[in-house]
């Protein structure tokens, strides 16, 4: 089968070298020359695990293909899939300029019959607009059916996410749309979930605020935890044996970030308000969110009595999440930028995410380049992203290198024990 994405993003690019691989050719239509040449070589936008091999491999065979022209792109393929962003407004809503603007685009280049799939995440009613926009700027011989097939991938697992899903969600009101989309994803595991479009369209924002309020349920947890004593790490893990429940997501921790969780809680609040309900559990879900890195600063502060100017702290970990180098609503972002305005010095670590953290944080900033280099006289270590290379640190070493003994784990990665047996102070979150 010919299909095409629009758009080279983590949804675009992934999706699109997956189902080249899988045997499909494959157009990805981009907006900048350079990047699309750097696709044409090979090389990707971004760090995502495994994709560079997986682009290359498809570039080479002739399978997956890069244009500025959307002509180039549509006309070949039987189904074309949107996949831009959507950012949040400051009112909270989403961003559907880039939807609007790529099904423009797309209407103007149909030519026959085309199944016009929006993959990007858009409030319910967005894929009813995106048919009128392409009914308006169609040539009259050509036509088209819309569906709905948002994504459920994960930053630093996205090519296993998108191969082996738990759920395909189509969302169509043509049955001759829903078969072929159905005939794309056999060799895609993972339940089929067909529903209309607006079913389609809540679903991606309903799982991911629900996983949004498990995060923030379990820094609740912890926060109640420091009062009364508890271990929330020991409470979650009860928790989570109910199998009713799960473990997934039940850690406490700096707040979550990234591109997907703050943008679709705080959308799905404002899909609520438009059509007069007030949805008060996502915006707890979101205070507390604020509170876990308002809270992280602040045990930070208290250590030092209140005055960190002048303290040097070692960073460990910029992006929002381990395997990636996304810092889109990074919580390392708000900490290091509170420490600073507190007069705080700051040396950073990162594996793959310091060239993007660069533009986001104070100047002055130092950059490591590893956690022994980070820690060396630093007052304190900071564990903002849990990197597997960081549990995997020799301890011992980290300590010569630090000024004082003082860690403040952001992400529970370490057992208190243990590091308080090698002389350090420790600071967990939900940990006495």
């Amino acid at each position: 089968m010919t299909i095409s994405f629009i758009g080279h993003g983590y949804v675009g690019l992934v999706t699109a070298a997956v189902f080249a691989d899988l045997g499909n050719t494959v157009w990805v239509v981009g907006r900048t020359r350079e990047k699309i040449e750097n696709l044409k070589k090979g090389k990707a936008p971004f760090y995502e695990p495994g994709l560079e091999e997986l682009v290359k491999r498809n570039v080479v065979a002739g399978r997956l293909l890069f244009t500025l022209d959307y002509g180039q792109a549509v006309a070949p393929s039987e189904i074309i899939f949107i996949c831009v962003g959507t950012p949040s407004k400051k009112s909270g809503e989403a961003d559907l300029t880039s939807v609007f603007a790529a099904a423009e685009s797309v209407g103007k280049a149909l030519v026959g019959y085309k199944v016009v799939v929006t993959k990007s995440t858009v409030p319910p009613g967005t894929n009813k607009k995106v048919s009128e926009i392409l009914e308006r700027t169609k040539s009259g011989e050509s036509s088209f059916s819309i569906a709905s097939v948002p994504e459920f991938l994960r930053e630093g697992t996205a090519i296993r996410d998108t191969l082996h899903p738990d759920r395909v969600v189509i969302g169509t009101t043509s049955k001759r749309a829903e078969e072929l989309l159905l005939d794309l994803h056999k060799s895609i595991d993972g339940k089929k979930v067909l529903c209309n479009l607006e079913t389609a369209e809540l679903i991606k924002y309903a799982s991911n605020s629900l996983l949004s309020a498990k995060i923030s349920f379990a820094n609740a947890i912890a926060f109640l935890s420091e009062k009364v004593g508890a271990d929330a790490q020991k409470v979650l893990e009860g928790v989570g044996l109910d199998k009713r429940l799960g473990r997934s997501f039940l850690y406490p921790g700096v707040g979550y970030g990234g591109s997907c969780f703050p943008k679709d809680v705080s959308a799905l609040i404002a899909i609520a308000k438009e059509y007069g309900y007030n949805f008060s559990i996502l915006t707890a879900v979101e205070e507390v969110n604020k509170e876990a890195a308002s809270r992280f600063i602040d045990k930070i502060s208290r250590h030092f009595h209140g005055d960190v100017k002048g303290k040097l702290f070692a960073v460990l970990g910029l992006s929002f999440k381990p395997d990636t180098d996304d810092m889109r609503s990074a919580p390392s972002v708000e900490i290091i930028g509170k420490l600073t305005q507190m007069g705080a010095r700051i040396r950073v670590f990162d594996p793959v995410a310091i060239e993007n953290a660069k533009p986001l944080l104070p100047t002055g900033v130092f950059y490591a380049k590893d956690a022994y280099d980070a820690a060396r006289g630093a007052d304190a270590v900071i564990v903002v992203t849990e990197w597997n290379e960081f549990r995997q640190l020799d301890l011992v070493r980290l300590a010569k290198e630090l000024k004082e003994r003082v860690m403040f784990d952001g992400r529970n990665v370490y057992d208190p024990n243990s590091v308080k047996q090698l002389g350090f102070m420790y600071y967990g979150v939900g940990r006495m």
